[in-house]
């Protein structure tokens, strides 16, 4: 495997479908991407450890070891993007993979540009400047860390709940529809976005400790989407 520019965009894409794997090496390396193949779960981790990429391209359907284990693995250790390629429809799929820790699905077929610009979105969000730690009411959040405290206690997030609760903040009593929130989190595709954010702000919910009837941090406003208080009456 070749070496990776340090100067370049760096991708790792783990797939064990060679002709795919060429066709989409060929054509990132010509917008300026610099990639590095594996066609296996083994080589993949390797290749993470050895020269750590600015993101991941990750299949689902690998041999032996399949991608959502592979994410898994990855969040252990990294918080690199992952853009997950699935040839499965199921709305679980895209959940279970939103759950581990994925930043977007692109589902195949798919053309090029529309990988390429997902990953362009997804490197934009992970390099936007946030501050280390902000504190709303009872919440204490670390940017870089990933951890959340709840009146000193923390709280175990999945990176996707640590991420909604994120755009949450930022947008502190603004009403925000799913279309956004999904613009602002992890782009999954339309057809399966409702459940997705739906399932994810109810579970969220939870480990916030918030009652959906009478919440105290995130509301639900009819017909448009959601809006965070952060404890507060305003």
């Amino acid at each position: 495997m070749a070496a990776m520019d340090s100067t370049r965009t760096r991708v790792l894409l783990i797939d064990d479908d060679q002709e795919l794997n060429a066709l989409l090496a060929r054509f990132l390396r010509g917008f300026n991407f610099e990639v590095a193949v594996a066609i296996d779960a083994r080589e993949g981790l390797q290749a993470l450890e050895r020269e750590p990429p600015d993101i991941v391209i990750l299949d689902v359907m690998l041999p032996e070891v399949d991608g959502f284990a592979v994410c898994r693995k990855v969040r252990e250790r990294s918080r690199v993007p992952i853009v997950m390629l699935t040839a499965r429809g199921a709305v679980d799929d895209r959940i279970v993979g939103l759950e581990l820790g994925a930043d977007d699905y692109v589902s195949k077929p798919f053309e090029p540009r529309e990988l390429m610009a997902r990953m362009q979105a997804v490197l934009r969000r992970s390099a936007r400047t946030r501050e280390d730690r902000v504190r709303v009411g009872p919440l204490d959040l670390n940017w870089t860390t990933s951890v959340v405290s709840m009146n000193g206690r923390r709280l175990s997030l999945t990176p996707a709940e640590f991420e909604l609760l994120g755009v949450f903040v930022r947008n502190r009593g603004r009403v925000l529809s799913r279309d956004r929130i999904l613009d602002d989190t992890h782009g999954i595709d339309l057809d399966a976005y409702d459940r997705s954010i739906d399932v994810l702000v109810s579970r969220l919910r939870q480990k916030l400790g918030d009652d959906p009837k009478q919440p105290r941090f995130i509301r639900t406003v009819r017909g448009t989407g959601y809006r965070f208080t952060g404890d507060s009456d305003e």
